[in-house]
């Protein structure tokens, strides 16, 4: 069992080392930069550059790097290899600074079939130059269209059980982070995936900001907690859905009267019923590794350290 941390600083609360001492987790995956295409300059740029703020070389850190698809799909052929390159130099520079010693990278950025052959041809690259292992993300629609999306030329890939349905302002649209029908229709073929699949976990809610009936933004840091303040929400008869009764800032976040908020949370019964679905489509002979997104953001009272451990062990 594992997890990632995807916040900028890293530094680990109390609730959240207690939980990594609990779960006997010494394996993190941490999110080192962001790589997005900047408008001005014309090129790709590094964002949101991790900030050690304690020594993580009490773990196993493989480094994460998010890449836009907006990248490849602006980025020039002859851009590609020098841009492996600044990746990998800034990797092993935030690496060497912390004298982190780490055997793996993984690449978590959501391809199409217009930039699938300059996002594969980045991964050669970056394994060339990084010789260290190499993973890549993968969703559920990658996984049922294997030979047209393609597959990814690394050592294994990581499927991210989550975010399957539409960020919808629509009462009946179930939650977006997991729904059971969706997934079904993609993992049928999941034990005939071409890669070795380790498998990604939500652990973390948000609510959906909803104005005249259009969703208009998400915040992972409002949950049931905040949106029970009768001083600011009203319950609806939908006990996900909150509307706003007066004008006000949280958190530097406008909220207007009559604003509905959607609550879209996960806990240990959901997770329990992923892990029984993918489970079913899975070799249990493979060993791989479950990883739980994400740390930074867990809500440490939904989730105990039994709990995971108990959702692990279906794997």
């Amino acid at each position: 069992m594992s997890f990632y941390y995807w916040k900028q600083n890293f530094q680990l609360s109390k609730g959240q080392s207690d939980i990594l001492a609990e779960t006997n987790s010494k394996k993190l995956y941490l999110r080192f930069f962001d790589i997005k295409w900047n408008a001005k300059a014309q090129r790709p740029y590094p964002e949101a550059i991790i900030n050690f703020k304690q020594s993580s070389t009490a773990f196993d850190i493989t480094p994460v790097v998010f890449i836009t698809n907006q990248t490849f799909e602006k980025l020039e052929q002859q851009g590609i290899d020098s841009l492996a390159t600044k990746c990998n130099d800034l990797l092993k520079k935030l690496a060497a600074k912390e004298q982190l010693d780490y055997k793996a990278i993984q690449i978590d950025c959501d391809w199409t079939l217009g930039t699938k052959d300059k996002y594969f041809k980045f991964l050669e690259s970056l394994k060339a130059l990084s010789k260290k292992t190499l993973e890549a993300t993968i969703r559920l629609h990658q996984v049922k269209y294997q030979f047209k999306t393609g597959i990814p030329p690394v050592d294994r890939g990581v499927l991210m059980f989550y975010n399957m349905g539409k960020l919808s302002a629509d009462l009946k649209e179930p939650n977006s982070i997991y729904n059971a029908k969706t997934a079904e229709k993609y993992i049928g073929s999941l034990n005939d995936y071409l890669l070795p699949l380790d498998i990604a976990l939500p652990v973390f809610s948000w609510a959906l900001q909803i104005r005249e009936n259009k969703v208009i933004q998400v915040y992972g840091k409002i949950g049931r907690a905040e949106l029970n303040n009768a001083q600011n929400f009203s319950p609806t008869a939908h006990k996900d859905w909150y509307r706003a009764i007066r004008n006000f800032f949280m958190g530097g976040i406008y909220i207007k009267t009559g604003d509905l908020f959607k609550l879209e949370e996960t806990d240990k019964t959901l997770l329990e019923q992923a892990a029984e679905q993918l489970t079913a489509h899975l070799n249990k002979n493979k060993k791989r590794t479950i990883i739980y997104y994400e740390l930074g953001n867990l809500n440490l009272s939904a989730f105990k350290a039994k709990d995971l451990e108990e959702i692990s062990a279906y794997f």
